[in-house]
């Protein structure tokens, strides 16, 4: 952890969830209860990343089953979505993707909302936890366990995962490095404000992009900001671009339904 004062704890909000806060505690290697400049505190509707002070962002958690996602999953656009046809959905075609940079999952949650297999690895371990317990808590619901059933989550160095990559490749691999992000909505300022002095910037991403280029066997896919350029110098075949970001496509070979 490379935050300014060293200090990030785990803290129960009711006491019915001390023993499972203990446990979070003893997994990630952190103090219980002590006084620190982030929190990861565990309450009845799960866990959340706090920041404390008083000028401190609100709490950050995953939340798959509520709010925004549960508002785009409904209405958000199906297959006509830009991430949509940038992985190369078509019908009869939802290829397996693998999220290299999963942060807090909204991307992969909305492929797999639309049919697709995706596996998310995430690096940081408190992000990593919020994952986890966001997908427990989707499974447990009946609107989104169909959806958190295709979501798999390995936590874990993107770049080692990819070049010592076990059985079939994913089809698709999905890049959304942290820096430098532009969005400009509340939620995500709010965010980077909890996260940066956490994980920093993604200064690996153009080896990670290297890497995804040799792993995936049909495309990868690169999220950016609009004016931003390529990663790494590496020009894509075609991009598709939005307001505020743009998908880059590097295409391999032809994404087809199967026979």
């Amino acid at each position: 952890m490379n935050q300014p004062d060293g200090a990030v704890g785990v803290a129960a909000l009711v006491p019915e969830c001390e023993e499972a806060a203990r446990e979070w505690a003893r997994r990630l290697g952190l103090p219980f209860g002590a006084p620190c400049g982030h929190q990861l505190q565990l309450g009845p509707d799960g866990l959340q990343l706090a920041c404390l002070g008083p000028d401190a962002p609100g709490p950050v958690r995953v939340d798959f089953v509520s709010g925004a996602l549960a508002h785009r999953r409904q209405f958000g656009g199906g297959s006509g979505q830009m991430i949509a046809r940038a992985v190369g959905l078509q019908p009869g075609v939802r290829p397996v993707v693998l999220d290299a940079t999963a942060g807090l999952g909204r991307d992969a949650f909305v492929l797999a909302g639309l049919g697709c297999e995706v596996t998310l690895i995430e690096r940081q371990p408190l992000i990593a936890a919020l994952l986890e317990d966001g997908l427990r808590r989707a499974r447990d619901d009946a609107g989104t366990a169909p959806i958190a059933a295709r979501m798999h989550l390995r936590e874990g160095d993107a770049m080692a995962l990819m070049q010592a990559w076990h059985g079939a490749a994913p089809q698709v691999v999905y890049l959304d490095p942290m820096f430098p992000h532009r969005d400009k909505s509340a939620l995500v300022k709010k965010e980077m404000r909890m996260f940066r002095p956490l994980v920093g910037d993604d200064d690996d991403a153009p080896a990670l992009l290297a890497a995804a280029l040799v792993l995936a066997s049909h495309r990868v896919v690169v999220k950016r900001p609009r004016k931003a350029p390529a990663l790494g110098g590496v020009a894509p075949g075609y991009a598709l671009e939005g307001r505020s970001s743009r998908f880059d496509v590097y295409p391999k070979r032809a994404l087809r339904e199967k026979a």
